[in-house]
């Protein structure tokens, strides 16, 4: 959708200093994408929130039947734009990148923490929403995991079933050029570790663990530029105007996109 967002996330595999088309031209390729049939998108960034645009590609989304996710850093979630578009969005995602201001500043600026649970509290009222919560796994917010999930587990209540929580080990991909993934990244074993740690007790809700291997080759990307794009492992591979593609499968196929993973994934949620 967009690169500007409120956060400079290190691990973040959004795009930076990346232009965004037009609203026409979003539309056609929010209808491509359904062509191409697809059942679902996701509008990330940057926060999408940051487009003004944003409500009138959801409706559009919504009427050609596309389930809609807006994945979302909660900074500038209100209820306003709930009331006037949330009837046409079926999950909502947000980042959690600790259970207190102090963690979560660790990674994500001063405030954000007070954003996500106020957001949160908003989701409360919205009943057919389903709510993502998302945790980037790094050796900053490894040891407050479990304090993030009893965080959960009390909400878990208010939100009648509609949550659920995507656990995934921080991938070194980016397209900022100067992360120190090795004062970031956990090991593999240390998050099989973690895994094995929160799953000792049940948990009102899903919990989707994503390791490196999982996320690899896992999504389709329309950058906000248009282009397409698969991230495999550190590299964004990118084939041109999405708009401009005349055999996806083709395409996929030589992007290495890992259709069997992704179809397995995508079952997570759904709104039938």
């Amino acid at each position: 959708m967009t690169a500007e967002c409120s956060q400079e996330c290190a691990y973040c595999w959004g795009p930076q200093g990346i232009s965004a088309v037009d609203t026409y031209t979003a539309l056609a390729i929010i209808s491509k994408i359904a062509d191409e049939g697809s059942r679902r998108i996701v509008f990330t960034g940057g926060d999408p929130l940051q487009r003004a645009d944003l409500g009138v590609l959801i409706n559009h989304a919504a009427q050609i039947g596309l389930e809609v996710a807006v994945s979302t850093t909660g900074d500038l979630l209100t209820e306003a734009f709930l009331e006037e578009h949330g009837s046409r969005i079926d999950l909502i995602s947000l980042p959690l990148d600790g259970s207190c201001e102090e963690v979560s500043s660790r990674t994500k600026k001063p405030g954000h923490f007070a954003a996500v649970m106020a957001a949160l509290d908003l989701l409360e009222s919205f009943a057919p929403i389903a709510v993502k919560v998302a945790t980037p796994v790094t050796k900053h917010n490894i040891a407050d995991v479990p304090n993030i999930v009893a965080l959960l587990d009390r909400r878990a209540a208010a939100l009648q079933g509609r949550l659920f929580y995507n656990v995934f080990q921080a991938f070194p991909r980016s397209m900022a050029s100067d992360v120190e993934w090795e004062e970031m990244v956990v090991a593999d074993d240390e998050f099989r570790e973690l895994r094995e740690q929160v799953e000792t007790t049940d948990h009102p809700y899903r919990i989707n663990w994503l390791s490196h291997e999982t996320l690899d080759k896992l999504y389709v990307m329309v950058f906000p530029d248009g282009t397409l794009t698969v991230p495999v492992g550190s590299e964004f591979r990118n084939y041109g105007p999405f708009l401009e593609v005349t055999d996806m499968d083709s395409l996929l196929d030589v992007a290495e996109f890992d259709r069997a993973k992704h179809q397995r994934h995508s079952q997570g949620w759904s709104r039938s």
